[in-house]
């Protein structure tokens, strides 16, 4: 099913491709027709994104509550997530720093004009601040986070329902039990819904290239390429770091995570491919209860694709405009970057409202942002898909440093949906016997 799946989400692609080419070709920019044509096709990863985020919230409170509740242990916790922080953070900063230095290597800007300033529209800059930052943290209602999907609140409040289960004991082990069946109900729903991927892919394309063309390709080819080349740079890093604690089995998580990264780069949307990478990390061998707690603050705190853009585009975007930046600047710069990033759940386009705030910090054109409207979607789906490999990457390495990675065969051998990783493996603490587990 899974090989079947990919070759259907490839399938969708290619063809997504071919029909908004010839539909961009038999139309005419701006005939009302095509804005119809794209906007039906465009309704295909829209229905499916909106059954992805039905997924998400109650698949990210049910796997930190199992996870958190199975250790049964604070230091374990804190050991934990304090590895998982040191990750994000040094990771952060070679995407920062890479993207800084790329830009400067490669000067995509230089020789490009920039025209009068177009609309920015939601791009809300005035919410991106450390106050914003923090009161962003801790939800107001459990039930509000939920409904908008703001996977860093959702995450604390998880906690906190998972410790105070913890320290309850018996008392708590029914609602154990209805989260154990909670997440394993997501997980039957999530194979549900990627049944419709191959469809979404297929539209997200279609739209976006009927729309706009090949030629925008082709227009921003220069900027699109070296971005792209930096992305693979970025995943050559970050897969290297991966094999020094995985050493050969990183190729098998490299092939395991093929599915999501589709899914992702197709949709333009790290969240598409987050319930396929919690079933892709459990046939990996790493237990649902660190995968549970490490993936959502990923998300929130180790998006390296997104990282590596705001370097590269902030930098860009004062070269276009013919404005040296020094130095001493772009170090201060990666700095900020480093901790305004930080503070975008729940702000709309939010790689973009980062570098305008950047932009504007520094004393340069905010109105540079319409220069990367055109081509953000395809910018997008790269680092989109970076995020996902950076986060595979820091949970397999964590659960590795932890001794707790399931040897590959034992792994492969269990069903996919097997309720014994769940259920045994997250009742079972973190005092394991050491000859189960890696390490």
């Amino acid at each position: 099913m899974a090989k079947r799946l990919t070759l259907l989400i490839i399938a969708g692609m290619v063809l997504g491709i071919a029909l908004g080419w010839s539909l961009n070709v038999a139309y005419a920019a701006g005939d009302p027709a095509l804005t119809v044509w794209a906007d039906y096709l465009k309704l295909l990863p829209d229905v499916f994104l909106k059954l992805i985020k039905m997924i998400i919230a109650p698949l990210v409170f049910a796997t930190i509550v199992t996870g958190i509740a199975g250790m049964g242990d604070s230091a374990a916790l804190g050991r934990i997530g304090g590895k998982a922080l040191g990750w994000f953070v040094s990771a952060s900063l070679i995407s920062l720093a890479l993207g800084l230095v790329l830009v400067n290597l490669f000067r995509p800007g230089v020789g490009v004009g920039l025209k009068a300033a177009t609309d920015l529209g939601e791009l809300a800059t005035s919410q991106l601040s450390f106050r914003h930052f923090v009161l962003e943290i801790f939800p107001a209602s459990a039930f509000e986070a939920m409904a908008n999907n703001n996977i860093l609140q959702i995450l604390v409040f998880s906690i906190f329902v998972g410790v105070g289960l913890t320290a309850i004991g018996e008392k708590g082990e029914p609602i154990v039990k209805a989260s154990e069946a909670l997440a394993q109900l997501m997980l039957q729903i999530t194979d549900y819904v990627m049944r419709f991927a191959p469809f979404a892919v297929f539209g997200a394309l279609a739209s976006v290239i009927a729309t706009k063309g090949l030629g925008i390709v082709v227009t921003y080819g220069v900027l699109i390429s070296e971005f792209y080349f930096g992305l693979l740079l970025l995943w050559t890093i970050l897969l290297s770091l991966g094999a020094v604690f995985l050493r050969g089995r990183i190729f098998t998580l490299i092939r395991y995570i093929r599915e999501p990264l589709l899914l992702t780069f197709s949709t333009a949307s790290s969240e598409a491919g987050l319930p396929k990478l919690f079933e892709q990390l459990d046939r990996f061998g790493v237990p649902r209860r660190i995968s549970g707690f490490i993936l959502p603050l990923g998300y929130s705190f180790n998006l390296d694709g997104s990282m590596m853009y705001m370097s590269f585009a902030t930098i860009f975007i004062a070269q276009a405009y013919g404005i040296h930046v020094s130095l001493g600047a772009q170090v201060l710069m990666l700095l900020t970057l480093m901790v305004s990033s930080k503070g975008i759940a729940g702000v709309p386009r939010a790689s973009l409202v980062v570098i305008a705030a950047t932009l504007a910090q520094f004393g340069l054109p905010v109105e540079g942002i319409a220069l990367l409207l055109g081509i953000d979607t395809f910018l997008d789906m790269g680092r989109s898909a970076t995020n996902v490999v950076g986060n595979a990457v820091a949970t397999s390495v964590i659960t590795r440093s932890e001794g707790m990675l399931q040897p590959l065969m034992a792994a492969e051998a269990e069903p996919l949906h097997a309720p014994s990783r769940t259920a045994a493996h997250g009742r079972a603490g973190l005092n394991l016997d050491p000859e189960q587990f890696e390490g």
